[in-house]
Protein backbone atom coordinates (compact mmCIF):
# COMPACT_ATOMS: atom_id res chain seq x y z
CA UNK A 1 0.00 0.00 0.00
CA UNK A 2 1.11 3.59 -0.54
CA UNK A 3 -0.36 7.03 -0.01
CA UNK A 4 2.16 9.68 -0.93
CA UNK A 5 2.28 12.97 0.98
CA UNK A 6 4.96 15.67 0.75
CA UNK A 7 7.76 15.10 3.28
CA UNK A 8 7.85 18.56 4.92
CA UNK A 9 9.00 17.77 8.45
CA UNK A 10 10.40 14.60 9.99
CA UNK A 11 10.29 13.72 13.69
CA UNK A 12 12.72 10.98 14.74
CA UNK A 13 12.31 8.81 17.83
CA UNK A 14 15.74 7.43 18.66
CA UNK A 15 17.52 10.28 16.88
CA UNK A 16 19.26 11.76 19.91
CA UNK A 17 21.07 8.71 21.19
CA UNK A 18 20.17 5.98 18.70
CA UNK A 19 22.50 4.62 16.03
CA UNK A 20 20.06 4.37 13.10
CA UNK A 21 18.05 7.39 14.25
CA UNK A 22 21.20 9.52 14.38
CA UNK A 23 22.14 8.52 10.85
CA UNK A 24 18.62 9.27 9.60
CA UNK A 25 18.76 12.71 11.26
CA UNK A 26 22.00 13.55 9.42
CA UNK A 27 20.58 12.23 6.14
CA UNK A 28 17.43 14.35 6.39
CA UNK A 29 19.56 17.44 7.09
CA UNK A 30 21.81 16.70 4.11
CA UNK A 31 18.73 16.40 1.88
CA UNK A 32 17.37 19.71 3.15
CA UNK A 33 14.40 18.14 4.95
CA UNK A 34 13.34 19.83 8.19
CA UNK A 35 14.08 17.32 10.94
CA UNK A 36 13.54 17.20 14.70
CA UNK A 37 14.90 14.69 17.22
CA UNK A 38 12.11 13.73 19.62
CA UNK A 39 12.59 14.61 23.29
CA UNK A 40 9.94 12.21 24.60
CA UNK A 41 10.46 8.66 25.77
CA UNK A 42 8.10 6.52 23.70
CA UNK A 43 6.61 4.72 26.72
CA UNK A 44 5.20 8.07 28.00
CA UNK A 45 2.01 8.29 25.98
CA UNK A 46 0.80 11.70 27.16
CA UNK A 47 4.05 13.57 26.55
CA UNK A 48 4.41 11.68 23.25
CA UNK A 49 1.00 12.95 22.09
CA UNK A 50 1.93 16.49 23.19
CA UNK A 51 5.19 16.43 21.23
CA UNK A 52 3.46 15.18 18.08
CA UNK A 53 0.93 18.04 18.38
CA UNK A 54 3.67 20.63 18.93
CA UNK A 55 6.05 19.48 16.18
CA UNK A 56 3.29 18.55 13.67
CA UNK A 57 5.52 16.28 11.53
CA UNK A 58 4.46 15.00 8.11
CA UNK A 59 6.49 11.83 8.74
CA UNK A 60 7.80 10.01 11.80
CA UNK A 61 10.85 7.72 11.81
CA UNK A 62 10.78 5.34 14.75
CA UNK A 63 14.07 3.66 15.62
CA UNK A 64 13.87 3.86 19.41
CA UNK A 65 13.92 0.58 21.29
CA UNK A 66 15.84 -1.55 23.73
CA UNK A 67 18.39 -4.00 22.38
CA UNK A 68 20.33 -4.22 25.63
CA UNK A 69 23.96 -3.55 26.49
CA UNK A 70 26.30 -5.04 25.49
CA UNK A 71 23.84 -7.25 23.59
CA UNK A 72 20.33 -8.74 23.66
CA UNK A 73 21.23 -11.07 26.56
CA UNK A 74 20.47 -8.02 28.80
CA UNK A 75 16.78 -8.31 27.87
CA UNK A 76 16.60 -11.78 29.43
CA UNK A 77 17.03 -10.22 32.89
CA UNK A 78 15.06 -7.01 32.22
CA UNK A 79 11.77 -8.25 30.78
CA UNK A 80 9.35 -5.55 32.07
CA UNK A 81 11.69 -2.78 30.86
CA UNK A 82 12.01 -4.46 27.46
CA UNK A 83 8.21 -4.77 27.11
CA UNK A 84 7.64 -1.19 28.22
CA UNK A 85 9.77 0.18 25.38
CA UNK A 86 9.66 -2.43 22.60
CA UNK A 87 5.95 -3.23 22.86
CA UNK A 88 4.06 -0.46 24.68
CA UNK A 89 6.33 2.32 23.39
CA UNK A 90 6.26 1.19 19.76
CA UNK A 91 2.46 0.81 19.84
CA UNK A 92 2.14 4.29 21.36
CA UNK A 93 4.01 5.79 18.41
CA UNK A 94 2.03 3.86 15.77
CA UNK A 95 -1.32 4.53 17.47
CA UNK A 96 -0.86 8.26 18.13
CA UNK A 97 0.51 8.83 14.61
CA UNK A 98 -2.47 6.95 13.17
CA UNK A 99 -4.87 9.21 15.11
CA UNK A 100 -3.15 12.24 13.53
CA UNK A 101 -2.81 10.74 10.03
CA UNK A 102 1.01 10.83 10.20
CA UNK A 103 3.05 8.27 8.22
CA UNK A 104 5.40 6.35 10.51
CA UNK A 105 8.37 4.18 9.52
CA UNK A 106 9.28 1.59 12.16
CA UNK A 107 12.81 0.15 11.99
CA UNK A 108 11.93 -3.33 13.23
CA UNK A 109 13.89 -6.58 13.07
CA UNK A 110 14.07 -9.64 10.85
CA UNK A 111 15.56 -11.62 13.76
CA UNK A 112 12.15 -13.23 14.31
CA UNK A 113 12.82 -16.22 12.06
CA UNK A 114 15.10 -19.25 12.08
CA UNK A 115 15.87 -21.71 9.30
CA UNK A 116 13.31 -24.54 9.27
CA UNK A 117 12.01 -27.40 7.09
CA UNK A 118 10.41 -25.08 4.54
CA UNK A 119 13.27 -22.56 4.61
CA UNK A 120 16.39 -24.67 4.82
CA UNK A 121 19.88 -23.29 5.15
CA UNK A 122 21.43 -23.02 1.69
CA UNK A 123 18.14 -23.68 -0.12
CA UNK A 124 17.72 -20.11 -1.35
CA UNK A 125 14.15 -20.16 -0.05
CA UNK A 126 13.75 -17.11 2.16
CA UNK A 127 11.04 -16.09 4.61
CA UNK A 128 8.53 -13.71 3.04
CA UNK A 129 6.59 -10.81 4.55
CA UNK A 130 3.60 -13.13 4.96
CA UNK A 131 5.43 -15.72 7.06
CA UNK A 132 4.58 -15.90 10.75
CA UNK A 133 7.60 -15.45 13.09
CA UNK A 134 8.98 -18.84 14.14
CA UNK A 135 11.90 -17.77 16.37
CA UNK A 136 11.47 -16.91 20.01
CA UNK A 137 14.81 -18.07 21.35
CA UNK A 138 15.52 -14.66 22.88
CA UNK A 139 13.18 -12.40 24.84
CA UNK A 140 14.20 -9.51 22.57
CA UNK A 141 13.01 -11.42 19.48
CA UNK A 142 9.85 -12.48 21.34
CA UNK A 143 8.85 -8.85 21.95
CA UNK A 144 9.56 -8.00 18.31
CA UNK A 145 7.57 -11.05 17.21
CA UNK A 146 4.57 -9.84 19.25
CA UNK A 147 4.80 -6.38 17.70
CA UNK A 148 4.68 -7.10 14.01
CA UNK A 149 1.17 -8.66 13.78
CA UNK A 150 -0.17 -5.69 15.79
CA UNK A 151 1.64 -3.00 13.79
CA UNK A 152 0.37 -4.52 10.53
CA UNK A 153 -3.13 -3.33 11.49
CA UNK A 154 -2.14 0.33 11.37
CA UNK A 155 -2.75 1.75 7.87
CA UNK A 156 -0.14 4.50 8.40
CA UNK A 157 2.73 2.18 9.30
CA UNK A 158 5.77 1.03 7.28
CA UNK A 159 7.53 -1.83 9.07
CA UNK A 160 11.11 -2.57 7.98
CA UNK A 161 12.70 -5.86 9.05
CA UNK A 162 16.36 -4.90 9.56
CA UNK A 163 18.93 -7.67 10.17
CA UNK A 164 22.50 -7.64 11.45
CA UNK A 165 23.01 -4.00 10.38
CA UNK A 166 26.41 -2.98 9.06
CA UNK A 167 27.95 0.52 8.91
CA UNK A 168 31.04 1.89 7.13
CA UNK A 169 33.03 2.16 10.36
CA UNK A 170 33.68 0.10 13.50
CA UNK A 171 30.91 1.61 15.63
CA UNK A 172 30.08 -0.76 18.51
CA UNK A 173 26.58 -1.57 17.16
CA UNK A 174 27.93 -2.62 13.75
CA UNK A 175 27.58 -6.37 13.14
CA UNK A 176 31.15 -6.49 11.81
CA UNK A 177 32.52 -4.85 14.98
CA UNK A 178 30.69 -7.39 17.13
CA UNK A 179 31.95 -10.50 15.36
CA UNK A 180 35.51 -9.21 14.92
CA UNK A 181 35.81 -8.93 18.71
CA UNK A 182 34.59 -12.48 19.38
CA UNK A 183 37.18 -15.17 19.99
CA UNK A 184 35.11 -17.64 17.95
CA UNK A 185 32.20 -17.26 15.54
CA UNK A 186 29.56 -19.51 14.05
CA UNK A 187 29.68 -19.70 10.26
CA UNK A 188 26.13 -19.45 8.97
CA UNK A 189 24.80 -17.62 5.88
CA UNK A 190 22.41 -14.82 6.86
CA UNK A 191 20.48 -11.95 5.34
CA UNK A 192 21.99 -8.62 6.41
CA UNK A 193 21.36 -4.87 6.06
CA UNK A 194 24.13 -2.63 4.69
CA UNK A 195 23.04 0.73 6.11
CA UNK A 196 24.83 2.91 3.53
CA UNK A 197 22.49 1.52 0.86
CA UNK A 198 19.40 0.69 2.90
CA UNK A 199 18.87 3.84 5.01
CA UNK A 200 18.45 6.13 1.97
CA UNK A 201 16.06 3.47 0.63
CA UNK A 202 13.99 3.73 3.83
CA UNK A 203 13.65 7.49 3.38
CA UNK A 204 12.57 7.03 -0.25
CA UNK A 205 10.00 4.43 0.85
CA UNK A 206 8.61 6.77 3.53
CA UNK A 207 8.41 9.60 0.98
CA UNK A 208 6.52 7.31 -1.38
CA UNK A 209 4.09 6.56 1.47
CA UNK A 210 4.65 2.79 1.41
CA UNK A 211 3.06 0.88 4.29
CA UNK A 212 3.01 -2.71 5.55
CA UNK A 213 5.87 -5.11 6.24
CA UNK A 214 9.07 -5.30 4.17
CA UNK A 215 12.10 -7.56 4.53
CA UNK A 216 14.72 -4.82 4.74
CA UNK A 217 17.99 -6.53 3.81
CA UNK A 218 20.24 -6.63 0.78
CA UNK A 219 19.30 -9.51 -1.55
CA UNK A 220 21.08 -12.81 -0.89
CA UNK A 221 22.94 -14.21 2.12
CA UNK A 222 26.53 -14.03 3.35
CA UNK A 223 28.29 -16.11 6.01
CA UNK A 224 30.25 -14.93 9.05
CA UNK A 225 33.46 -16.34 7.56
CA UNK A 226 32.94 -14.48 4.27
CA UNK A 227 32.49 -11.24 6.23
CA UNK A 228 35.62 -11.82 8.32
CA UNK A 229 37.61 -12.71 5.19
CA UNK A 230 36.64 -9.32 3.74
CA UNK A 231 37.67 -7.68 7.03
CA UNK A 232 41.03 -9.41 6.69
CA UNK A 233 41.35 -8.36 3.04
CA UNK A 234 40.58 -4.66 3.56
CA UNK A 235 41.20 -3.79 7.21
CA UNK A 236 43.66 -6.11 8.97
CA UNK A 237 45.65 -8.72 7.02
CA UNK A 238 47.00 -10.18 10.30
CA UNK A 239 43.52 -10.91 11.67
CA UNK A 240 42.63 -14.54 12.43
CA UNK A 241 39.44 -16.17 13.65
CA UNK A 242 38.14 -19.55 14.78
CA UNK A 243 34.75 -21.16 14.26
CA UNK A 244 32.54 -23.06 16.65
CA UNK A 245 29.15 -24.75 16.35
CA UNK A 246 25.76 -23.33 17.32
CA UNK A 247 25.69 -25.86 20.16
CA UNK A 248 29.03 -24.58 21.48
CA UNK A 249 27.86 -20.98 21.06
CA UNK A 250 24.69 -21.70 23.03
CA UNK A 251 26.76 -22.60 26.08
CA UNK A 252 28.11 -19.04 26.41
CA UNK A 253 24.93 -17.10 25.57
CA UNK A 254 21.88 -16.48 27.72
CA UNK A 255 19.64 -16.24 24.63
CA UNK A 256 19.72 -18.03 21.30
CA UNK A 257 20.47 -16.05 18.12
CA UNK A 258 18.36 -16.01 15.00
CA UNK A 259 19.82 -17.22 11.67
CA UNK A 260 17.76 -16.87 8.51
CA UNK A 261 17.37 -15.82 4.90
CA UNK A 262 14.75 -13.18 4.10
CA UNK A 263 13.13 -13.00 0.67
CA UNK A 264 13.59 -9.51 -0.83
CA UNK A 265 11.29 -9.87 -3.87
CA UNK A 266 8.63 -7.50 -2.51
CA UNK A 267 11.22 -4.93 -1.39
CA UNK A 268 12.93 -4.80 -4.79
CA UNK A 269 9.59 -4.69 -6.65
CA UNK A 270 8.26 -1.73 -4.65
CA UNK A 271 11.54 0.17 -4.29
CA UNK A 272 11.21 3.77 -5.50
CA UNK A 273 13.09 4.61 -8.71
CA UNK A 274 16.68 5.75 -8.50
CA UNK A 275 17.53 3.76 -5.35
CA UNK A 276 20.41 1.33 -5.84
CA UNK A 277 20.52 -1.79 -3.69
CA UNK A 278 23.25 -4.33 -4.39
CA UNK A 279 23.36 -8.07 -3.76
CA UNK A 280 24.87 -8.64 -0.32
CA UNK A 281 28.37 -9.76 -1.47
CA UNK A 282 28.86 -6.69 -3.69
CA UNK A 283 27.31 -4.43 -1.03
CA UNK A 284 29.75 -5.77 1.58
CA UNK A 285 32.75 -5.38 -0.72
CA UNK A 286 31.82 -1.70 -1.32
CA UNK A 287 31.16 -1.26 2.42
CA UNK A 288 34.64 -2.49 3.37
CA UNK A 289 36.21 -0.23 0.73
CA UNK A 290 34.47 2.76 2.35
CA UNK A 291 35.41 1.46 5.82
CA UNK A 292 39.09 1.28 4.84
CA UNK A 293 38.93 4.88 3.64
CA UNK A 294 37.14 6.05 6.80
CA UNK A 295 39.51 4.25 9.18
CA UNK A 296 42.54 5.55 7.27
CA UNK A 297 41.22 9.13 7.69
CA UNK A 298 40.79 8.43 11.42
CA UNK A 299 44.43 7.32 11.62
CA UNK A 300 43.55 3.72 12.53
CA UNK A 301 45.02 2.19 9.38
CA UNK A 302 47.39 0.82 8.31
CA UNK A 303 48.75 -0.23 11.72
CA UNK A 304 47.18 1.75 14.53
CA UNK A 305 44.03 -0.23 15.31
CA UNK A 306 42.68 0.01 18.89
CA UNK A 307 43.75 -2.95 21.02
CA UNK A 308 40.30 -4.57 21.19
CA UNK A 309 40.34 -5.18 17.42
CA UNK A 310 43.81 -6.70 17.29
CA UNK A 311 43.66 -10.48 17.62
CA UNK A 312 46.88 -11.75 19.13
Amino acid sequence: MSSEKPMTKVLIFGGKTGWIGGQMHDMCKEKGIEVVNAETRIENRESLAKELDEVKPSHVLMSAGITGRPNIDWCEDHKPETIRVNVIGTLNVADLCNERDIHVTVYATGCIFAYDEKHQLGSGVGFTEEDVPNFDGSFYSKTKGYMEPLLKNYPNCLILRVRMPVSDDLFHRNFVTKIVKYERVVNIPNSMTILHEMLPASLAMAKKGLTGVYNFTNPGVISHNEVLDLYKKYIDPTYTYKNFTIEEQAKILKAARSNNELDTTKLMKDMPEGVEINEIHKAYELCFQRMKENLTKMGWLPDNMPAEFVRK
